[in-house]
């Protein structure tokens, strides 16, 4: 097994809209379409799509959207013995509202997700042993991350840490213990408190991480691309100029090819650029991880840029 998420999956309800009603308005909207999303689920998705082997560790309500979650993640080729359900819960939602500009506002509802426990990461243990990255995000519990990040350390299994959404609870010292520690820009301004407009400015907050004993800092900033800081080095990687559709699920496209490419060459900016065009690409079409595109087609998208 090539990579191990372990983390939420969410079901999304994606409103397309041309204005956010004030307070006691009603307004129609365009369009609306429902798909299978969260941040794990997303991550998982997209190295798969990739050719990664992939298992996810997971919860589930015992409602309607349950079943479906679990045969999307078949779907597409990722192992769900550890994905199981609970019962008189909800599975988690993301009602996502996306505006003309393609720029997205997000609820989440955790749901299952927030019974995602660290035994459920020990019962996983021989099946977890074998995998060589694991991939982490915080819409589940702290705890359940920390023992993900111990475990990682105890088998030398390295680790991607995404802060999404950011907590200011997050204990460093299980950041540190991270391989790599990939937030967005937004998330750097809320794990440090540093301002974040200009390149400069995100070189020094994660500068901050890093005199903290962060080893690796991958900052996605959107279409202003993506900054790799180290103790040695600090690299951009621009972005691809697309036509965006829908930004929803970009950052997790992301990590997810990152997460493919790192485990199939270990070459980090190599890694980077792949997964900046993965996720470049991705915003070009609606949805989340409806809109990853397949390894064909990001090569053609990589071929016709060069």
């Amino acid at each position: 097994m090539d990579i191990a998420v372990i983390g939420s999956n969410m079901v999304d309800l994606i409103a397309y809209i041309d204005d956010m009603p004030k307070e006691g308005e009603t307004l129609e909207a365009p369009d609306f379409k429902i798909g299978c999303g969260g941040k794990g689920a997303n991550q998982a998705v997209a190295a798969a799509k990739m050719g990664s082997k992939v298992m996810m560790i997971t919860k589930v309500g015992d409602d309607l959207f349950a079943d479906n979650t679990i045969q999307n993640l078949e779907s597409h080729g990722i192992d769900t013995e550890f994905t199981s359900k609970v019962t008189g819960t909800s599975s988690g939602v993301a009602p996502i509202f996306v505006d003309q500009e393609s720029k997205n506002r997000i609820l989440i509802i955790k749901g299952a997700n927030q019974h995602l426990l660290p035994a459920d990461v020990d019962r996983a243990a021989e099946k977890l042993k074998k995998a060589s990255l694991i991939v982490l995000q915080l819409e589940i519990p702290l705890p359940t991350v920390y023992r993900a990040i111990d475990f990682g350390c105890e088998h030398n299994i390295p680790v991607i840490l995404n802060p999404a959404p950011a907590s200011k609870e997050l204990d460093f010292d299980y950041v540190c213990k991270s391989d790599f520690f990939i937030p967005n820009e937004s998330e750097l301004e809320i794990l440090t408190g540093m301002p974040i407009a200009t390149d400069e400015q995100i070189k020094e907050a994660a500068s901050i991480l890093l005199n903290k004993g962060v080893k690796n800092v991958i900052v996605t900033m959107g279409n202003r691309g993506v900054m790799w800081v180290t103790k040695e080095k600090n690299v951009k990687v621009r972005s691809e100029k697309v036509a965006a559709v829908d930004t929803t699920g970009a950052g997790d496209a992301f990590i997810g090819c990152f997460a493919h490419f790192i485990v199939k060459n270990g070459d980090v900016l190599m890694s980077i650029k792949k997964a900046a065009a993965f996720a470049g690409l991705s915003v070009t079409k609606r949805g989340t991880q409806s809109s990853y595109p397949t390894r064909e087609e990001l090569e053609v998208f990589i071929t016709s840029r060069t």
